[in-house]
């Protein structure tokens, strides 16, 4: 989390140019593989292959949409685990991938945990974070190891030169952290630091260099490393410092590989703890959540545009050039326990939390940002915890829903939203089959209008749904029969407005089935018909093989 006030604070500059992302090459054997005139037919099976599996490999370090999750104030006290809160278990490791996140970051102390003379770790801390990892592992989480404060070695110490202490350990330290890791695939990405400290494109250079320090030392350590995908923190993890500041990524051996991270804190919305004589903490969020009473403690920036402008800096200076980003850390506090934010105003305050939430998570996964949410622990008021650390019991499930691809509560009073998407499609002459998405937290159940003509004035027939039902089937229908179909929530508050209109047309009366054929024979099975898509790439792939071990003349 941002250490102070400046950390969190975001100033639009404007962008230089940004020179990152290599092309892709392939290796010098294959290259030599497809000019070669023995092999002039594999060049297209291997083009076609190639073709097919870039979609697969596309920004794979990270799941799409990523719903991620932060392990804090756990693994990175400087006087060891359990300083600051419960020791990690493999129960809450369990919870938090049960409830639907798929992303997890370690925040890690490493420097605390080793010898300053020869800066080796301690064994055991090794072995006690790779533990940690197993455990995510074992629920099929993407995993992020960084480099956390850890008492501020790097993050309070980038000046304007490069400190060969600070380079050595960087150094030192991430070689025996690749090295431990070396076998685990690429579910594991490393990140350098946490919230470097860096305001200054003089500082800028010392990171980049330290950055570099990092990339060399992890792709030298072997094995899985030499295509792993690294972590680098922009200038304060803040976003208009690395518009501004960034003008080129570290070196790196392997290209496309490196990951830009940046953190997220509109901070008198998110993480601002007490009224200040220059501003208020802000209770409300989202311009469909102000309060009409607590004027002064509506948001008055950092809320959608101010969102769309931000992450809209960073997919057009990284992400549409190939380089993934994260939001490392982002959240806001839950403030309960406040005189003055009570009754409907603190449901008010709750509810629009949520959809801070979806909101964020939904713009920063639909620009290629993949959200980590910052969960330090913690009991009472302005603490952003999901999950109780003793026992992984989840204590926040309004938001967790919100964090992970579920609907945001709507403010006090107001009816649900509207369900979306609804879908149709023919089962048989008498059946449609609808399908729609449940965009409302709130609903007591759903209508199901159908009808004959599309301003729902014939044949209408209106059915009545439980609450969150995201299907149905219309039964009983005539052949050959064009329906129209239309979906809203209800509540005690009010309906939706309803979805957008579906329609379809049942079939028609099906012929007779025709008699056997007495003609002869042969051999069993399948019918006639095209061959499937399966079938054919089986019989690509057969090919491609074949002619690769294939002896030559």
């Amino acid at each position: 989390m941002p250490q102070n006030d400046a950390d969190s604070r975001e100033h639009a500059a404007p962008a230089p140019a940004f020179r990152c992302g290599t092309p892709v090459h392939r290796s010098r054997k294959n290259l030599k593989a497809t000019r070669s005139h023995r092999q002039p037919r594999r060049a297209p099976l291997l083009a076609l292959a190639v073709l097919l599996l870039l979609p697969a490999l596309s920004f794979a370090q990270l799941p799409t949409p990523t719903y991620g999750w932060n392990l804090g104030n756990t693994l990175e006290p400087p006087a060891g685990e359990g300083a600051w809160g419960p020791a990690a278990s493999q129960k809450l490791i369990n919870a938090v991938a049960d409830a639907g996140f798929n992303t997890i970051r370690l925040p890690v102390a490493w420097d605390s945990h080793a010898n300053q003379s020869t800066y080796q770790i301690d064994p055991a801390w090794m072995a006690r974070v790779k533990q940690v990892v197993d455990w995510c592992y074992a629920k099929n989480l993407t995993v992020i190891v960084n480099c956390h404060w850890d008492g501020g070695w790097l993050e309070n110490h980038v000046t304007a030169t490069v400190d060969p202490t600070i380079d050595a350990k960087m150094r030192t330290y991430w070689t025996q952290i690749a090295t431990a890791f070396a076998s685990y695939d690429q579910h594991l990405l490393f990140a350098a630091a946490n919230e470097p400290g860096c305001e200054t494109a003089a500082q800028w250079a010392t990171l980049r260099s330290y950055y570099n320090t990092f990339v060399s030392a992890v792709r030298a350590a072997g094995g899985n490393n030499a295509t792993r995908w690294l972590v680098v923190q922009g200038p304060n993890t803040n976003i208009d410092l690395s518009d501004q500041l960034v003008t080129s990524l570290p070196d790196d051996s392997t290209p496309g590989r490196l990951v830009f991270e940046i953190h997220h804190y509109p901070y008198q919305w998110t993480i601002m703890g007490k009224d200040e004589s220059w501003g208020k903490m802000f209770y409300f969020w989202g311009q469909g959540y102000h309060s009409p009473t607590m004027l002064d403690r509506n948001s008055t920036w950092g809320e959608e545009a101010y969102t769309d402008e931000q992450f809209g800096k960073m997919a057009a200076k990284f992400v549409s050039k190939g380089v993934p980003v994260i939001i490392g850390e982002w959240g806001a506090m839950k403030r309960t326990g406040y005189p003055d934010l009570t009754g409907t105003e603190l449901n008010r305050h709750l509810a629009s939390r949520t959809y801070f939430s979806k909101t964020i998570t939904d713009k920063a996964n639909a620009l290629g940002l993949k959200p980590i949410w910052w969960d330090a622990g913690g009991l009472g008021s302005n603490t952003m915890w999901l999950f109780d650390r003793s026992t992984a019991a989840m204590i926040d499930p309004d938001n967790v829903n919100a964090l992970t691809g579920g609907p945001a509560l709507p403010p006090p009073g107001a009816a649900p939203q509207a369900p979306s998407g609804l879908a149709a499609s023919v089962a048989s002459t008498s059946q449609v089959n609808l399908t729609w998405v449940d965009n409302a937290a709130n609903e007591d159940g759903f209508e199901l209008d159908r009808a004959t003509n599309s301003t729902f004035t014939t044949g209408l027939v209106t059915t009545a749904l439980a609450a969150n039902t995201t299907s149905q089937s219309a039964t009983g229908l005539a052949a050959a029969t064009t329906y129209y179909f239309r979906v809203r929530a209800s509540s005690s508050v009010g309906a939706s407005a309803y979805s957008s209109t579906a329609s379809a047309t049942t079939s028609s009366t099906p012929p007779p089935t025709p008699p056997p054929s007495s003609s002869g024979g042969g051999g069993g099975g399948g019918g006639g018909g095209a061959p499937s898509a399966w079938f054919l790439g089986a019989i690509a792939l057969a090919t491609l093989l074949r002619r690769t071990r294939a002896p030559h003349a």
